[in-house]
């Protein structure tokens, strides 16, 4: 299992690290920038048909900072949520082990 794990970390890190090898020179952009540029290009006279609540409730646009910090939240319960689970599976296979230990062997001798 040890193995998989490791193995699959540095699947990650050379599908997050090599492009910036193999490409030094190339723009790495957001999703949300690719997609207003091509919705510009197809229709220029578009307007979006829905805004974010947090805006209507503010009036504007969020700053960049709470965006941010909000980002970091949502990421913060994710790994929080992911740790958990993860924590309880190890606990379950200790717990599983020590029963499996505890009923192989007999609780009193009589001889």
């Amino acid at each position: 299992m040890k193995k998989y794990v490791i193995l699959a970390v540095a699947v990650v890190l050379l599908i997050a690290f090599l492009p910036l090898f193999l490409r030094p020179d190339a723009e790495f952009g957001g999703s949300d920038d690719a997609g207003s540029t091509v919705v510009e290009e197809v229709d220029s006279s578009y307007e979006p048909w829905a805004t974010p609540v947090l805006e209507q409730i503010l009036g504007g646009e969020l700053p960049g900072e709470v965006e941010s910090l909000l980002f970091c939240l949502q990421t913060g319960i994710g790994v929080g949520i992911i740790a958990f689970f993860m924590g309880r599976f190890v606990e379950r296979k200790k717990w599983m082990k020590e029963t499996q230990t505890s009923e192989q062997v007999p609780a009193h001798d009589y001889n």
